[in-house]
């Protein structure tokens, strides 16, 4: 029997997803932790929920913030994404707490003398990922179907918005439910955002004649409907019905509410569709998931070209390591700092620039009375963007030494020939896509954030180490496609920012101590990169088992489908 014949087809009437300067603008943190991501009607950020306790013994120097209850009460805390609704007692007025700048450029005059002379251990690049797996790897299993398609149900049309993964995630969503309602997918639209500002189609990212071919035994996807369908609208997609679908919405839902509609009218609408479709769905909703994130979606031969042409200028400039490199997803963009509402070393040119660039992309949120923005309870929390000192800092403890090659991906870093100075200082191997592409190559792209963005996913994906530095849809994507390709593990860091923030604010600290709890950190996230989903983790930053099956080591190797 054909998997998606699952649901009756429509004869049968019945009812049952400047180096530094690239252009793309950073996404808004989202409210859940790495994939943990929540379920239809659950509230990630209640206004009443406090922030988790603070340190119990910080370390000297360094007192912990502990806002009033009162304020606490009346006021909702930050870190909620730019889309949540906020509410605030109109008698209490903004209300600032106050807190210190970071330390971490103190400390890094302190350390720098010993971290440079410190050649007690192989640099981390040779020794990382040696954590024991008990014989146990996963392999890609993302196998099509054999046969013909049922008839189908009608067409589906969905907009996919926000940035390049958050799109992804709408694509694999409409894919999955397109197959499970036997519905005829449109090549999905992109939908243009005020932040992103990219006004690519599907085809200038994404290879459309393979993504369609790929999926021609499992999911009928086309780039125009019907013109004798169209003339009931006339030609006006605006004039289709469209699905205002909840958030995590079950697949149950399109079987009970979407199929009937569609049935009826033979063309249906959904938009917007980001994360439209619950993570709980079962197997043969997961598989199409998987087919659709893992093998259909390839970029376009373009940006695969140039990203692939990067990969190998990296590997050629370090041989001497193996061609081994490590790539950092940096998030310092100015839009980053200032929704952070954290506070660094730039004092006040950096207030002056952070009030305006609040005000510019949230027009109010951030001065609403009864609004409490609490600097030092963020930092100590874990929720500040790392600087590019604090980068290196971190990495330099890693064991990784100032000869190892770095891919930086990011967007304009805030006040970059400042703040990016000392990573520098740490490695001067350290490239961009600005260095290691000429302006002739990059000039295509220049204007499009999500093919800026595409091109630095390439090249992270396959480098040796991914470091993580802020969270959001990138690393999430960049975290399980890599998993999928590497035998289940991640190779990625991601570390523990509450105890960076210690680390960084304690002036008494040595160089042995600082590179221990370092080191500590680096082989944590080696022992948490095999990791299984669990119900409503997001299957794009865990595939497993979804996406792959388990085997043995000791197994010979067997072909696979992955591209």
């Amino acid at each position: 029997m054909h998997p998606y014949n699952r649901l009756p087809s429509r004869r049968t009437q019945q009812p049952v997803a400047a180096a530094f300067a690239a252009p793309f603008a950073p996404v808004p943190p989202k409210p859940s932790k790495a994939g943990r991501l929540k379920p239809a009607g659950s509230d990630p950020n209640p206004a009443h929920r406090l922030a988790p306790p603070l340190h119990p013994h910080p370390p000297p120097g360094l007192l912990p913030l502990r806002p009033s209850p009162l304020h606490l009460r009346h006021a909702p805390l930050h870190g909620l994404p730019a889309h949540s609704p906020t509410t605030a007692s109109p008698s209490f007025p903004t209300i600032s707490l106050p807190a210190r700048a970071t330390r971490s450029p103190q400390l890094y005059e302190k350390l720098r003398p010993e971290m440079d002379a410190d050649n007690s251990s192989a640099d981390a690049i040779s020794t990382v990922w040696k954590h024991s797996y008990k014989g146990v790897e996963w392999r890609p299993l993302c196998n099509t179907s054999s046969g013909g398609l049922p008839e189908s149900n009608g067409y589906i049309y969905v907009e996919a918005n926000g940035g390049l993964n958050q799109q992804r995630t709408s694509i694999c969503n409409a894919v999955a439910v397109a197959g499970y309602l036997n519905a005829t997918l449109l090549i999905p639209n992109f939908h243009f955002h005020s932040i992103w500002r990219d006004p690519s189609k599907f085809g200038d990212i994404y290879d459309e004649e393979y993504f369609v071919s790929s999926l021609e035994n499992d999911v009928r996807v086309v780039n125009r409907i019907p013109e004798y369908l169209m003339e009931r609208f006339d030609h006006n997609m605006s004039n289709v019905y469209n699905f205002r679908i909840k958030a995590w919405s079950p697949i149950s839902y399109y079987k009970d509410a979407v199929l009937p509609r569609l049935l009826e009218e033979q063309v249906i609408r959904i938009s917007p569709f980001a994360n439209r479709l619950s993570f709980d769905s079962p197997p043969a909703v997961q598989r199409l998931r998987c087919l659709a994130n893992y093998k259909a979606l390839r970029f376009s031969s373009p940006i695969l070209t140039l990203g692939e042409t990067l990969v190998s200028r990296m590997k050629e400039r370090s041989a001497n390591y193996g061609g081994k490199y490590i790539s950092v997803h940096l998030r310092f963009e100015e839009d980053m700092v200032a929704f952070s509402c954290c506070e660094f070393d730039g004092g006040e040119q950096e207030k002056e620039d952070m009030t305006a660039a609040r005000e510019r992309g949230w027009k109010g949120k951030f001065s609403k009375p009864g609004r409490v923005i609490r600097p030092g309870a963020n930092r100590i929390n874990g929720k500040c963007p790392l600087t590019p000192l604090e980068v290196g800092l971190m990495l330099r403890g890693m064991g990784f030494d100032k000869n190892t090659f770095i891919y930086l991906a990011s967007g304009k870093i805030y006040n970059a020939e400042k703040t990016m100075a000392p990573l520098l200082e740490m490695f001067p191997n350290l490239r961009t896509k600005q260095m290691l592409a000429s302006d002739e190559e990059l000039a295509p792209y220049k204007n499009y954030s999500s093919r800026m963005a595409a091109i630095d996913y390439t090249v992270c994906l396959h480098s040796e180490v991914f470091v993580t530095t802020q969270g959001g849809n990138f690393p999430h994507f960049l975290m399980g496609h890599r998993r999928y390709l590497y035998g289940g593990h991640s190779k990625t860091i991601r570390p523990d920012k509450r105890k960076l923030a210690l680390l960084f604010d304690n002036p008494k600290i040595g160089w042995k101590t600082f590179k221990r709890q370092l080191l500590s950190m680096r082989s944590h996230s080696d022992s948490k990169g095999f990791e299984l989903k669990r119900p409503n983790d997001s299957i794009y930053t865990f595939p497993c088992p979804d996406c792959m099956c388990r085997t043995n080591k000791s197994e010979d190797s067997r072909p696979s489908s992955a591209t």
